[in-house]
């Protein structure tokens, strides 16, 4: 099915695939909706359209269209403001492009799901957008009179995915006794048996981990009993981003305005400057990628062989998520703050602190390095939330010998790794909910063992170098591509990356190939380990030129 976003020139919408997070969810404690899989998947399930300026709506209750007041921002020159069109409060955002579909498909076009606005609600449409020359505009309407409403620029302000026009048409809808599927009746009750259970079990048994305090069956695609019934559960959408024409090639080529800095590929042979024609390469060769989803999605694998994963993974050097690698770890059971504590007790590390103070706590570590008896570190870090504090794989050196307790906890993974019995060759990070690590590529190839927590690790293909504004280094001057405030204007290539989106859970292991760029971000109290010591070469560094 295809999606196309037809653009005159001078017209820049402003369309990414659609975030999975939501910031009350991530405010909300243990950030539990999250366990919601259905909640996620429908975050992300589209694209969203980012409004073009920051604008105030004020609405006196009237029904006429002058009853509404647009204020836009002062030094935002939008060709099409928002305007009041109908009455009623409904203020309208026009859209920059003219969306087609594959024939027979409609375009549903609302506001972002699961996402709350304070005096005022989207309008929610279905547009035949596979034949219609017309373009069409978000909408919202106010709801409370005499209420100032603000809308950020590149706030989403709508949210848009593809349906197939004559579906509903063939729908038979219909109530049927449970007694008429007996092994799906059997299904239910058995797990509504096993949720009462569970629940009775933690009132009289608290568990110690925010994890174990839900049942995953539905998360993890599987029935009561354990088995998978699909292939093609999904707990994660990445969908692709749109394409430039004038990289990709086609009649609307011509129709659309260069992207700054970005170099046709006519140019680009008739250059004398080589660093063009790389960038062509990388950029066609990440399209190439994305025209298969199943040669481009960020795999969940488990049963993963040490052969397969060479072949499959490390080799191309493809990310992968792979589980139930470490389920016999002790470490995934044991460890959280407390048995941390007391198994290292007042042994001094090292650690990374004031970070909160400083932009560039990333490119300047030797700056923030701390130190403390860990039992006070690890007191400090569950006091409160937070980026201030974070003991680092960059610590990992000065603080080999405190942490060597921990060892016992932890197993091989021989399958992939090179581990002697003396070392295992782990970089341990402990650190609270909202440690980050700024947008950044490695030198060698990683394998990040999630123990304690949750991490959303966001992920770009190392072939988007020449998008990413690499300034210095290994880092971009972008430290985090979820901001709401990164200008796109100015950063307007951010706009043809396709960022991959992992929430990586404990007990998961994720391969990051070298170049492949990522940022990362702790969700609760955090306990990872990073590992390079591969069976396969690694040590590519070392010719590496800057």
């Amino acid at each position: 099915m295809e999606l196309s976003c037809f653009l005159f020139p001078g017209w820049e919408p402003r369309i990414r695939p659609a975030m999975a997070k939501r910031r009350w969810m991530d405010d909300a404690p243990e950030s539990f909706p999250y366990r919601c899989l259905p909640l996620g998947i429908a975050n992300s399930h589209g694209w969203e359209i980012l409004n073009p300026c920051g604008f105030e709506v004020m609405w006196n209750g009237g029904p006429a269209a002058d009853d509404v007041v647009v204020t836009v921002d002062q030094g935002d020159r939008p060709d099409m403001p928002p305007v009041a069109l109908f009455g009623q409060g409904i203020v309208t955002i026009h859209v920059e492009g003219l969306l087609r579909t594959s024939p027979g498909w409609n375009l549903y076009v609302s506001g972002p799901p699961n996402t709350f606005k304070d005096g005022a609600a989207p309008l929610t449409a279905i547009v035949e957008t596979d034949w219609s020359p017309y373009s069409f505009t978000m909408n919202w309407r106010l709801t409370r009179p005499h209420h100032r409403v603000r809308f950020e620029e590149n706030e989403p302000i709508a949210h848009i995915f593809p349906v197939q026009r004559g579906v509903l048409d063939g729908v038979e809808p219909a109530f049927v006794p449970i007694d008429d599927a007996p092994e799906l009746k059997a299904a239910f009750e058995q797990w509504s048996l096993a949720r009462d259970a569970f629940h009775r079990d933690i009132q009289a048994h608290p568990p110690e981990k925010p994890a174990d305090r839900w049942q995953k069956l539905y998360y993890r695609g599987r029935m009561p009993d354990g088995t998978c019934p699909v292939a093609d559960h999904v707990t994660k959408l990445q969908p692709h981003a749109f394409a430039h024409a004038e990289l990709a090639g086609g009649a609307a080529a011509a129709m659309l305005r260069p992207v700054a800095q970005a170099v046709t590929p006519v140019e680009a042979a008739a250059s004398s400057d080589p660093s063009a024609k790389y960038a062509w390469l990388l950029d066609t060769l990440g399209q190439q990628r994305a025209l298969s989803s199943s040669a481009s999605a960020i795999l969940c694998v488990h049963d993963l062989s040490g052969e397969t994963f060479l072949d499959a993974f490390y080799a191309p050097g493809r990310p992968v998520i792979i589980a139930g690698e470490i389920a016999a770890w002790p470490a995934l059971d044991l460890w959280n703050a407390a048995y941390l504590g007391k198994a290292i007790g007042d042994a001094p590390v090292e650690y990374q602190g004031g970070r909160a103070a400083s932009a560039d706590f990333e490119r300047y570590k030797d700056d923030h390095v701390r130190q403390m008896p860990f039992d006070r570190f690890i007191a400090m870090i569950t006091a409160e939330a937070g980026n201030d504090a974070y003991l680092t794989a960059y610590n990992s050196a000065t603080n080999a010998a405190a942490l060597a307790p921990l060892q016992a906890d932890v197993g091989r993974l021989d399958k992939f790794l090179v581990q002697s019995a003396e070392d295992a060759g782990g970089m341990m990070w402990i650190g609270p909910a909202g440690t980050f690590t700024a947008l950044h590529h490695d030198l060698t190839n990683n394998l990040l063992v999630q123990v304690t927590g949750r991490k959303r690790v966001i992920l770009a293909a190392a072939t988007d170098l020449p998008k990413l504004y690499n300034d210095k280094h290994v880092f971009s001057r972008i430290t985090d591509v979820t901001d709401p405030a990164i200008d796109l204007a100015e950063y307007c290539n951010l706009r043809d990356i396709r960022f991959f989106d992992v929430t990586l859970m404990p007990g998961e292991m994720l391969f990051i190939p070298i170049g492949w760029w990522h940022q990362v971000e702790a969700l609760d109290f955090s306990i990872s380990i990073t590992y390079t010591h591969f069976k396969w070469k690694n040590d590519f560094f070392e010719s590496y030129p800057f």
